[in-house]
C-alpha cells in the first residue's frame, strides 16, 4: 500500500489565509451608519459588504475582494492604510493587518530601531532632567525615565500613539498636563505643517493628518489655517498631577547636518522645579 504523504503548506499560504480570514472579521462587526451609509436593506451578513468598504478606502472592488480572499497579491503602504482607517482598526489591529500582508515595518519604526546607543546613554545621562529624541513627524522615538514620567505612561503605549500631536489631541490625560495647551497646540501645528512641504507625497504622513482631522476639530481647524513655523527653544509650564507645576526650557539638538531626527532636552527654568524634577524622579 503507497503511503500518503501529507500536503506541504506553504507559510505564504497560511499568512494569507490568516489576513483573509481578519479582514472579514473586521468587515463585519461595522454596521452601515457608523461609516455614513444607509442599511441597504437586508443584509446576508453582519457588518459591511465588500464592495462597500472598497468603495470607502478608494480601492477596487475585484482587487479587496481579492485581498479578503486570500490571494496573492501585493498592497501598497498607502493602499492599506486607507483599508485599515475604513475599517476603523486601532493601532495594534492596523499593525497587525501590516504584518499578515507583508508589508515591512513603517520608517518611523526603522528610525526608532536606528536610535544609536550613545544616544540613548545621553538620555539617561541627562535624568532627572527629561529628554526625548523626536522626528519632523513628531514621533517619539526614544526617551528617558523622566520623560516618560513628565508626560504620563508613554512607555505602556503601542508605538503609533507615540507621537506628539497624537498625543496633544487625542490624549486628553497629556492634553491635561501642558497649562498653556492653545499656544504649544497651534506652534507644533505649524511646525508639522512645514516639516511636510518635504513629505507630502508619504502615505504615513498624509495618515497621520487624515486621523487628526477626523477625530479633533481642533486640529482640522488649525490644519485649515496654513499657519507654519519653525522649531524653536522656549519655555513650557506643565501641571504633574504629582508635584505640581513645572517650569521648563526645552532645547533642540538635531543629530547630524542634514538629519530630521533631533533630541530634545528640558531643562529647569528655576530651583522649585529642579527640586521637583528631583523628587519625581525618586518616585517609584
Amino acid at each position: 500500500m503507497t503511503a500518503v504523504l501529507p500536503a506541504v503548506v506553504h507559510p505564504e499560504d497560511v499568512r494569507r489565509r490568516e489576513l483573509a480570514g481578519f479582514l472579514r472579521s473586521r468587515r463585519e462587526r461595522i454596521t452601515p451608519d457608523q461609516v455614513g451609509l444607509p442599511p441597504g436593506g437586508r443584509r446576508r451578513t453582519p457588518g459591511l459588504r465588500r464592495e462597500e468598504v472598497a468603495q470607502l478606502a478608494g480601492v477596487g472592488v475585484t482587487w479587496y475582494t481579492w485581498l479578503e480572499q486570500g490571494r496573492d497579491i501585493r498592497a501598497s503602504e498607502q493602499v492599506l492604510d486607507a483599508v485599515a482607517s475604513t475599517l476603523r482598526l486601532d493601532p495594534n489591529e492596523r499593525s497587525h493587518l501590516f504584518t499578515l500582508a507583508g508589508l515591512p515595518e513603517s520608517a518611523a519604526e526603522k528610525e526608532c530601531r536606528a536610535v544609536p546607543g550613545p544616544v540613548h546613554l545621553m538620555l539617561r545621562q541627562l535624568e532627572p532632567f527629561p529628554a526625548c529624541v523626536q522626528n519632523a513627524r513628531t514621533d517619539i522615538l526614544a526617551f528617558n525615565r523622566s520623560y516618560d514620567l513628565l508626560v504620563g505612561g508613554l512607555s505602556g503605549k503601542p508605538f503609533d500613539e507615540r507621537n506628539s500631536l497624537v498625543r496633544l489631541f487625542l490624549h486628553p490625560d497629556s492634553r491635561d498636563r501642558i497649562v498653556d495647551w492653545t499656544e504649544a497646540s497651534a506652534r507644533l501645528v505649524a511646525q508639522f505643517r512645514a516639516a511636510m512641504a518635504e513629505h507630502v507625497a508619504e502615505p504615513s504622513w498624509k495618515c497621520l493628518v487624515k486621523r487628526l482631522r477626523q477625530e479633533s476639530p481642533e486640529f482640522a481647524r488649525l490644519w485649515s489655517q496654513h499657519d507654519v513655523s519653525s522649531p524653536e527653544n522656549l519655555t513650557k509650564r506643565y501641571l504633574h498631577p504629582e508635584v505640581g507645576l513645572l517650569r521648563m526650557d526645552y532645547t533642540h539638538f538635531w543629530l547630524g547636518r542634514r538629519s530630521e531626527t533631533r533630541l530634545v532636552s528640558y531643562t529647569p527654568a528655576d530651583e522649585e522645579t529642579r527640586q521637583k524634577l528631583i523628587l519625581l524622579n525618586a518616585m517609584d
